[in-house]
């Protein structure tokens, strides 16, 4: 997918703050302010961006930096759609395109496997909102799509989460397993 003018300002607005610090939560920081600021500027992701699939969550890659330092991703869910427990071994930000989501945080568990995970609260994001969804300190949740319509979210990612190996864990147990996500690819001509 090729930026509009609007998302390519945003691409090189974040490009400058990867640029210029390695500190995650500054990072996050400022990437937040930058994703709120084009939401709020009602920017609109490209249909074939914003289309679910029926099966699965999708994860519509809009923009991959050189060195894999960050990506850029259209995250989109059917009603009710949900991902397991994950983690995503780098920092994040999230914000609502349209739709909604609920996010139900863990914390991050210490021990090894054998012990369930410790709830820390859950949120309903809605359109325009925007949260720090993990550093690799706080890096624990669970996402589901609420409403009756798609959710969309736009993310950032330190790095390029669909190539990625990050933890899925067992909430009971703690058990974790091992994922590399992929990614979708949006098919321009297809009718929602």
């Amino acid at each position: 997918m090729t930026p509009d003018g609007t998302l390519r300002g945003f691409i090189d607005d974040v490009d400058r703050v990867v640029g210029t610090t390695d500190d995650e939560h500054e990072i996050t920081k400022q990437v937040a302010a930058l994703l709120s600021a084009l939401l709020a500027g009602g920017y609109r992701l490209p249909p074939e961006a914003t289309r679910p699939s029926k099966e699965h969550h999708v994860n519509y890659p809009l923009h991959i930096a050189p060195g894999d330092s960050w990506c850029l991703v259209s995250v989109v869910w059917s009603p009710g759609q949900r991902t397991p427990v994950h983690g995503h071994e780098t920092w994040g930000v999230v914000g609502i395109h349209s739709g909604a989501e609920r996010e139900t945080r863990y914390l991050k568990p210490a021990g090894g496997p054998g012990r369930p995970l410790t709830p820390a609260g859950e949120q309903v994001w809605q359109r325009g909102e925007v949260t720090v969804c993990c550093t690799t300190d706080d890096d624990v949740h669970a996402v589901t799509a609420v409403g009756d319509a798609p959710t969309v979210g736009i993310h950032v990612y330190g790095g390029n989460i669909g190539t990625m190996r990050r933890r899925l864990y067992d909430p009971a147990t703690g058990e974790v397993r091992w994922l590399v996500s992929g990614w979708d690819v949006p098919d321009a001509g297809a009718r929602s």
